[in-house]
């Protein structure tokens, strides 16, 4: 249940700061005309706001918006990458050999956790990936999206829960889809310095007009992606390679780097007139993909090769004689299709749309170069371990009222509901991924090794229902300051009812200059997914190089219960994530092209959700798992549960200064932004504490400049990361690396041939700057830091050729 104490707290320091704003600018201004329109060059925006006329500088909040060249034009098919590099406090990592995380990479605004942002399209809710990643989270894919058929794309940097419900704790991403005619596509083709690495992609798009009375746009992109391995060989292989010099050891036994992956992606975006006061509009995706990827090699000297008496006959040495490093395998499929009618009554003053949309992604997994050993001759050595989908189905009643209390211009009254419905399915891999056979009782694993398959008894289809109602109003008191307030009610049917609220205000000194300031509360709603889902995972202890097998189970399930009879142990169900965010900040825009801002904030957050410490098994509670045929039970080392485990605080200021003129345009931005744990296991347990705080840079910053030159446009940009900590793996008592700050340089030459065509050549981190070697799993084979915020795999050259017409 939502604390309100929260709620009231939040409101009630918001009202003191922006009502005392009001009454200062209440008592300068002597004037009631109206607001000027926005200047042509204005970019309207459409988030955070459902004031119609609302522009990026005038907005209560801060925003940024992308434009859907910078998108369209990176060297990268992913759209995180594209964030990242146009955001500084969006930071994406790559996390090889971390499971489904390779293939859905964990992105952060403003260093929080990935599905604390919220992700929309053309407005509408995104749904969830059906990955459960670090520490739970499930957000948004956002690669799932082509670049080519974006728009612009609006980052609200302020929370939002009162406007848009659940997980909008850090921030608003909203991608609006192109919506022009027109005929268009792209071919591209990149390779890292080290040639490796290898990625080709193909677009098309095309725009139709449907009779003057709307538009139909559809866009498709095709992709295909190398691996790239940053590795040296392990150590461990190097002392079997001497020790078995007739067996041909690979080298590197293992790849650290991106994986295999190739892709469609297709785009729909249409709209209609169907008179003046009605008009309907329906937008979808739907791609798909697969990737593979290496895992840990399995040493021939290790546990895994042992023998049993069960299986006389059987020796893994017979299938792998230089050992084995499992392929981890990938399939997904993505859809989503949002249709809704609006219009308006009452000469237009009361605006309505009524929308349904649903989403589904589902990943299948499967895992070859690897064995059952439990089952002995009998295991294959591929499996297909299940998949995971998860579905969506939202329906929306918005309106808008327009309407005239004698203020400086007409006030903005929105009211809506929604019903959303979120279903997580789990089914099973094939039987032998995930059974227990024969030789288990003699030590030997079982389940397919590296990855368990999904069993009957984890398999299952887990809902969550909600509803909410949202009222939103925007008072412009004077033709300088307006005020924002918003509230929402939501109920949940798996945890309880949350009431979310904001308020927020905007002073313009002058045409120029505006102080902005928000406050609100919010909250994330714990997902099906997070609240029923079990698996188990194996791992590689980094200094005895065995490989054990871990247990992730529900919170209100029967291995909790098991645990919760220990008498210091305390599982309990998930709630909500709670939150406070504060925003204050200036905005500048000059007619001579000068562009800034400066934003400073806070957020605090609690009952984080997180993984408990692992609870190490005694031999009765093992007992107890096998006797509920818990999968793998007689493996199991230790057991975890996702928890509502700490709190933080988070302190930064973002700064944005733009130029723009004729030939030349500069875009300098700048973030900082500093999270402190504050109560919580977290904060008692000073190793993990410090890698949460310090594990992404505190600063870092963008520098952009694009020169035009007859038909050539010329453009670089600086990237900048500062320092970060990650662990080190030592055993010296050295547990902490400190990697130093890291500035990458891209530049790009692009050619406009002619009106329709133009070929573009570039390269990211054309210095091919790395940054230090890590030391933490160095003996197996890793060279810089899986976890890394920015790119470890050095420079890379492309070439682009569009047309556009």
């Amino acid at each position: 249940m939502f604390k309100t104490s929260h709620f009231r707290a939040g409101l009630f320091l918001a009202s003191a700061s922006i009502i005392s704003m009001a009454s200062t600018a209440m008592a300068q201004e002597t004037s009631s005309a109206k607001k000027d329109s926005p200047r042509v060059e204005d970019t309207i925006i459409v988030t955070g706001t459902r004031q119609a006329q609302r522009t990026a500088f005038g907005s209560l909040a801060p925003i940024d918006v992308i434009s859907g060249d910078a998108i369209s034009n990176g060297a990268s098919e992913d759209l995180l990458d594209t964030l990242a590099q146009n955001v500084p406090s969006f930071k994406v990592q790559r996390l090889p050999m971390a499971d489904g995380q390779v293939f859905v990479r964990p992105a952060t605004l403003r260093g929080l956790s990935p599905d604390q942002t919220l992700v929309l399209v053309n407005g509408k809710r995104r749904h969830r990936s059906a990955l459960l990643g670090g520490n739970g989270a499930q957000s948004a894919d956002l690669a799932t999206i082509p670049s080519s058929a974006i728009k612009r794309i609006e980052v609200l940097r302020d929370g939002a829960s009162a406007q848009y419900g659940s997980d909008a704790i850090a921030g608003v991403i909203n991608i609006i889809l192109k919506d022009d005619a027109g005929f268009g596509g792209f071919a591209q083709g990149s390779q890292y310095y080290e040639g490796d690495g290898n990625a080709y992609r193909l677009g098309g798009r095309a725009g139709f007009d449907l009779a003057d009375n709307g538009t139909l746009v559809l866009s498709g992109e095709y992709f295909d992606n190398e691996i790239t391995s940053r590795s040296r060989q392990r150590p461990d292989a190097i002392e079997f390679q001497e020790a078995n010099p007739d067996v041909d050891v690979p080298n590197p036994v293992q790849n650290w780097g991106q994986p295999e992956r190739n892709g469609y992606r297709f785009t729909l975006n249409s709209d209609y007139d169907f008179s003046t006061a009605l008009s309907g509009y329906l937008f979808a995706t739907y791609g798909g993909g697969e990737g593979l990827s290496d895992f840990n090699w399995r040493n021939p000297t290790s546990g895994i090769f042992n023998t049993s008496t069960i299986y006389p006959d059987f020796n893994l040495l017979d299938i792998y004689p230089a050992g084995f490093s499992p392929d981890f395998g990938q399939e997904d499929t993505d859809l989503s299709v949002t249709t809704g009618l609006k219009g308006a009554v009452a000469n237009d003053a009361l605006s309505w749309e009524f929308s349904v949309g649903y989403g589904s992604n589902e990943i299948e997994y499967n895992i070859s170069n690897t064995i059952n050993a439990s089952l002995g001759p009998n295991s294959p050595t591929s499996f297909y371990i299940g998949s995971l989908k998860q579905d969506e189905l939202n329906v929306n009643a918005d309106f808008v009222y327009v309407v005239d209390f004698g203020l400086a211009d007409n006030a903005n009254i929105a009211f809506g509901a929604e019903r959303r419905m979120e279903t997580y399915t789990i089914s099973p891999g094939e039987e032998a991924s995930y059974l227990v056979g024969p030789a288990a009782a003699e030590g030997l694993a079982s389940g397919s090794n590296g990855f368990f398959g999904f069993s009957e008894s984890q398999s299952g289809e887990f809902e969550q229902e909600s509803y909410a109602a949202y009222l939103d109003v925007e008072l412009p008191f004077t033709d300088k300051f307006t005020l924002g307030t918003a509230a929402r009610f939501e109920d949940f049917s798996e945890f309880g009812n949350s009431l979310t609220g904001k308020i927020s205000g905007r002073y313009e000194f002058t045409s120029e200059l505006a102080l902005r300031a928000t406050a609100s509360t919010g909250f994330r709603a714990p997902t099906p997914g997070q609240l029923f889902s079990e698996r188990n995972s194996s791992g590689l202890d980094t200094t005895t190089l065995e490989v054990f097998t871990n247990g992730r189970y529900s919170p209100v399930g029967a291995v909790a219960a098991i645990i919760n009879e220990r008498a210091d142990v305390d599982i309990k169900p998930l709630d909500a994530e709670e939150s406070i965010n504060f925003t204050a900040g200036l905005a500048y825009q000059s007619a001579s092209g000068i562009t800034a801002s400066i934003d400073l904030y806070q957020i605090d957050i609690e009952n984080r959700f997180g993984t408990s410490a692992g609870y190490s098994l005694t031999d009765e509670e093992r007992a107890q798992l096998v006797a509920l045929n818990v999968t793998g039970a007689e493996t199991i080392s230790r057991v975890q549960f996702y928890q509502n485990d700490f709190d933080t605080t988070s302190k930064g200021v973002d700064l944005v200064l733009g130029y723009k003129t004729g030939e030349l345009s500069l875009l300098a931005a700048y973030n900082y932004n500093k999270t402190e744990v504050t109560g919580g296991s977290l904060e008692a347990n000073s190793t993990q504490k410090t890698v949460f705080e310090e594990r992404l840079p505190q600063h870092s910053a963008n520098f952009s400049a694009d020169y035009t030159l007859g038909a050539f446009v010329l453009g670089s940009k600086l990237r900048y990361y500062g320092s970060w900590t990650d662990s080190s793996g030592n055993s010296d008592g050295d547990i902490f690396q400190e990697f130093g700050g890291q500035a990458f340089l891209d530049v790009s030459a692009k050619w406009n041939i002619n009106d329709t065509m133009s070929f573009t050549v570039g390269a990211d981190n054309v210095l091919d700057t790395y940054p230090d070697e890590a030391t933490f799993q160095a003996n197996r084979g890793l060279i810089y830091s899986r976890n890394a915020p920015y790119d470890t795999d050095g420079g890379l050259y492309y070439a682009r050729f569009n047309f556009d017409f």
